[in-house]
């Protein structure tokens, strides 16, 4: 006797598309040569829209005062290409001693906030740790919360770091959110690892720099390049807490030179007797500023998608 089983009543009809999938969205289906065309054209004119300023910057920069008043102002088209604004800029004044301030602070800003994020981070990774469910509250309440500019002025004040360069790196030297993206990367790695590594008599600190890190250098690198660009970039807190000018970082003497248009110190004679531009001597200290951000990321850039991802998922 033969059983009969009765079909599934979703299933389509018996013919040549029994065993089709079910048709996609438009959105999933793979684009045809116009829609491949259409993104192209779009991504060539994202790619314009962002490197032509730029190109705009580094051109003018570079040019004469011959050449940038002969164009009205910012130069397109190369002419007269000469690096005397540079040389100038690198030449011992304000500029340069900014520019060693800057990268003095990003360098030693940078390795202080990523000690205390690594450390804060992999302690509240381990389950076992002390108090650390509740340090986890009081830190992500300092995401929402925040005591206001004035207290936080101050508190610097009352600690004697104004016209310091503490000042430029305590107040902002941890990021609850880079925290957060550390520790999820954290607990991401293998418990099993870490119970053999004390089984074998590694204590925290060994199993941390032995061990976790090695294991999260893609996480690492990311979180260092947001620390790093942050300090670099930052300009609020000098203005805020520095009143000598001898102490103030490259991006402060950017904003005076482009929005005040007081020339730094060293170079007033040379603009005024037209040896330089102002308009190339403002672009060429933007290419400085800008100069560091550009030449790192792409070397962090492949671990990025990696570090960001992981490190948000998990935990």
């Amino acid at each position: 006797m033969t059983a009969v089983i009765d079909e599934p009543a979703h299933r389509p009809a018996r013919g040549p598309g029994r065993w089709a999938a079910p048709p996609r969205p438009v959105w999933e289906e793979k684009p045809g040569p116009a829609g491949l065309a259409a993104k192209g054209l779009v991504l060539a004119l994202a790619c314009l829209a962002i490197l032509f300023p730029l190109w705009i910057v580094v051109v003018t920069s570079l040019s004469s005062r011959r050449a940038i008043d002969e164009a009205g102002g910012l130069v397109v088209i190369p002419e007269d290409i000469t690096f005397v604004a540079y040389q100038e800029l690198l030449s011992g004044g304000q500029v340069t001693r900014a520019a060693v301030i800057s990268v003095l602070v990003t360098l030693v800003g940078t390795l202080f906030s990523m000690t205390v994020s690594v450390l804060c981070a992999y302690g509240l990774s381990r389950s076992g740790s002390l108090g650390h469910r509740w340090l986890l509250m009081l830190l992500l309440a300092t995401m929402f919360f925040s005591a206001g500019l004035i207290p936080t002025y101050l508190l610097v004040q009352s600690l004697g770091l104004t016209d310091s360069y503490l000042a430029l790196i305590l107040p902002s030297a941890v990021s609850v959110f880079n925290i957060l993206v550390l520790r999820g990367f954290f607990m991401g790695i293998s418990q099993e690892l870490i119970d053999s590594a004390r089984i074998d008599g590694a204590g925290d600190v060994r199993i941390l720099w032995q061990i976790v890190v090695p294991l999260s250098r893609a996480v690492l690198a990311v979180i260092t390049l947001f620390y790093a660009v942050g300090y670099w970039s930052a300009w609020f807190n000098a203005s805020l807490y520095l009143n000598d000018q001898d102490m103030m970082p490259l991006q402060n003497v950017m904003i005076q030179l482009v929005q005040k248009q007081e020339a730094p110190v060293g170079l007033g004679q040379a603009i005024k007797t037209g040896e330089l531009s102002g308009l190339a001597v403002q672009m060429a200290v933007m290419v400085m500023a800008l100069l560091p951000v550009a030449v790192l990321s792409p070397f962090v850039q492949r671990h990025f998608k990696k570090g960001m991802l992981t490190g948000a998922v998990k935990g």
